[in-house]
């Protein structure tokens, strides 16, 4: 049996028409047997009329306004019933060999939750996009390899979560731990989404076999923006704050707060000192709303193999 059967692909949409194009072919290449489901979020360019138009074979949901990433994303997961659901940006292009290099990954690893891609620049293919994500104890979620030679990461690894850009989920454990928390609306939910993971116990892979080129802030229009450093900001304090119990955040406040005014100063110097800062206040209100995620003595190993983990990854931010 084909290995895109078992898989369903699911590509949220907000004005994408520069390249959801390029996206869909490719991936129907690629995976002619998966189902595709491609979630609109009000988008108002003619990109779903394209799409509905040129790919008659994708599944349209289309919603009436932005929800967000996060909602787009859990709309198309409650909709697939495959083993397996890719997760894949709509300013991607898929290389050969990618769906079938994720689903074997994942049959391969039965305690792996997700396995992330290798991202490459799609305007600088020479580059590398993401190789996994990783958060450490200042608070700071990063892509591996950013900036780096394709040339490197070419070995499978384990990684703290995948990107939400190009990863495959295994859905039974989207059904334990939840789906995607849509109080993030955009930005960290992937980061949050393995976090919870980890703590349930599971683990999260890199395979550099599935590779995508990426253009990257398709939708938000650039590396750095207000609206993304306002939401970044808010969710990097609401995530530590769920993902932690009260000792681990205890444990860690003297390095979230050094990181957290590390970011701001290189914010201010960036013009958006103000919007970072209104962002954390934001992030504060958010946790007097949201709810914790709920602990459990049996995950304390989970914890302790986290905990070890954030401090370790201050260092690879640095290399």
């Amino acid at each position: 049996m084909r290995t895109d059967s078992k898989v369903s692909v699911v590509v949220p949409n907000y004005n994408g028409i520069a390249f959801v194009e390029a996206c869909l072919r490719t991936l129907i290449q690629d995976a002619p047997g998966a189902e595709v489901v491609l979630v609109d979020n009000g988008s108002v360019d003619g990109s779903l009329e394209l799409v509905k138009e040129r790919f008659p074979e994708v599944k349209v949901i289309a919603l009436e306004k932005n929800y967000g990433f996060c909602r787009a994303a859990n709309e198309g997961i409650r909709q697939v019933t495959s083993p397996y659901v890719i997760l894949l940006n709509n300013d991607t292009e898929v290389l050969p060999g990618f769906t079938d290099a994720l689903v074997s990954a994942l049959q391969l690893e039965p305690r792996a939750f997700s396995a992330g891609a290798k991202m490459i620049q799609l305007h600088n293919p020479e580059k590398i996009d993401d190789a996994g994500n990783f958060y450490c104890a200042f608070g700071w979620a990063f892509a591996r390899g950013k900036d780096k030679s394709v040339e490197y990461y070419e070995k499978s690894d384990e990684i703290f979560a995948g990107c939400g850009g190009a990863v495959i989920y295994r859905k039974s454990i989207l059904e334990r731990i939840g789906y995607f928390d849509e109080a993030h609306f955009a930005y960290l939910e992937d980061i949050d989404l393995g976090w919870r993971a980890r703590i349930a116990g599971f683990k999260n892979i890199y395979v550099p076999r599935a590779k995508v080129l990426h253009v990257g802030s398709g939708t938000s229009g650039s590396r750095y923006n207000e609206f993304k450093v306002s939401l970044s900001s808010r969710n990097s304090v609401y995530m530590a704050y769920k993902n932690m119990p009260v000792f681990q955040l205890l444990l860690n406040m003297p390095f979230l707060l050094v990181g957290f005014g590390i970011k701001y100063l290189f914010f201010v110097r960036k013009g958006l000192g103000k919007i970072y800062r209104k962002g954390l206040k934001e992030g504060v209100s958010m946790c007097h709303r949201e709810k914790k995620v709920k602990f459990c003595w049996k995950n304390l190993p989970s914890y302790g193999k986290i905990q070890i983990e954030l401090w370790r990854n201050i260092g690879k931010r640095f290399r």
